[in-house]
């Protein structure tokens, strides 16, 4: 089991600790709601002896310019655009299916609501460009892989937080809006609409998103580079 940790000088480490071990209790208290593999349950460690081997100084990864930080966050980033995409494709083919017009509309189709029509195209445009943006920062990745200096991974770091906002957003917008297209039919447990919520809610809480905000307007606006880090 993967453990971090600090030294007494404040550093991060990962120990790698064998099931079973004295002192090492796993808790199973984790009850989210929603993308089950994020679990975030209770680990308790008290007195926990390890092998010098088993010791990793992961904080020395960083010591010099590396692309793990961005590379880590663009994976996060991209299962949020797949729950976007997956509630984009379940709200289209439920309006098309399923969904009844509202009464002012004075359509016969839910498909040909004007308010409707509009949403939909506000939610493809956005999806369309988190996903630009998300090839945008891959490319700067690339870059950072083939070339790791200060700079290279700076603009890494920093196109990377730009596809995180774009896709964090659209994915809490598209599985909320499902709801409000699809009208209260789509609430109904047969579909199970709501795992698209719950998934994009529970995921997109890991990497509080208001922190690259943060990033992105330091570096553009002072010329500070984002810290190394895995949340980076």
């Amino acid at each position: 089991m993967p453990v971090l940790a600090v030294d007494e000088e404040g550093k991060a480490l990962l120990a790698f600790v064998e099931q079973g071990t004295p002192g090492l209790t796993v808790v199973d208290d984790w009850s989210g709601f929603g993308q089950r593999t994020t679990a975030s349950g209770t680990v308790i460690a008290e007195q926990v002896r390890l092998k010098p081997f088993q010791i990793f100084y992961t904080h020395r990864s960083y010591d010099r310019p590396t692309f793990a930080g961005p590379f880590a966050q663009i994976t996060t980033a991209a299962i949020d655009l797949g729950i976007a995409r997956a509630a984009l494709a379940d709200t289209v083919d439920f309006v098309r299916q399923q969904a009844r017009p509202w009464i002012d509309s004075g359509v016969e189709r839910a498909a040909d609501d004007p308010l409707t029509i509009v949403a939909i195209g506000d939610l493809q445009y956005r999806l369309v460009a988190a996903e630009a943006l998300l090839e945008r920062a891959g490319r700067f990745i690339d870059i950072a892989k083939a070339e790791p200096t200060e700079d290279t991974v700076a603009e890494a770091a920093i196109a990377v937080g730009l596809a995180k906002i774009a896709t964090t957003e659209i994915s809490l917008l598209a599985a909320s809006k499902l709801f409000e297209l699809g009208g209260s039919k789509a609430t109904q447990g047969r579909f199970n609409y709501d795992r698209h919520w719950r998934n994009a809610r529970v995921h997109t809480l890991h990497d509080p998103v208001r922190w690259k905000y943060h990033a992105i307007g330091n570096y553009t606006l002072n010329g500070i580079k984002p810290a190394r880090h895995s949340w980076n």
